[in-house]
């Protein structure tokens, strides 16, 4: 008698290491995501990050990145396609904030460093996982007559 459910493909090294670094990159998002949380609610900075004192520039920024760092976080964890997506915006966010604007936000290039070289991790590995794909492919190709 034959199974009913097709055999589920060994995961390689290169697909493991993949979901721990997504994992790792989720875990700090949603640290992303509590820092801005408490700064909008008064538990950080003494105060005086709470949303009704903060300026306008802020308000929008801090309240956009306090909902797409937990949303990001969660879809990096689950390794789901908009995880990544919902990344970029996030990260986007910060680097247009510190990059861009550093006279309205402040200057923090340790924040764009982690988050480009986290771009350049993601997009190796996706690399490394599409060429793995590829040569599985040439692999099992069968000749019919």
């Amino acid at each position: 008698m034959e199974t009913d459910s097709p055999t589920i493909p060994k995961r390689t090294l290169a697909d493991i290491l993949f979901i721990l670094f997504l994992r790792l990159v989720a875990v700090s998002c949603f640290w992303f995501g509590l820092q801005y949380w408490a700064m909008l609610v008064g538990y950080s900075l003494v105060g005086a990050g709470r949303f009704d004192l903060l300026s306008l520039p802020w308000k929008v920024a801090s309240t956009s990145l306090a909902v797409l760092f937990p949303v990001a976080s969660l879809g990096l964890w689950l390794t789901v396609s908009w995880g990544p997506v919902i990344w970029v915006l996030a990260a986007g966010g910060q680097i247009l904030m510190y990059g861009l604007l550093p006279d309205i936000f402040g200057p923090n290039k340790l924040i764009i460093l982690l988050h480009v070289i986290v771009a350049v991790v993601y997009w190796i590995f996706r690399l490394l996982l599409w060429l793995e794909k590829r040569r599985q492919r040439r692999q099992v190709s069968v000749d019919l007559p």
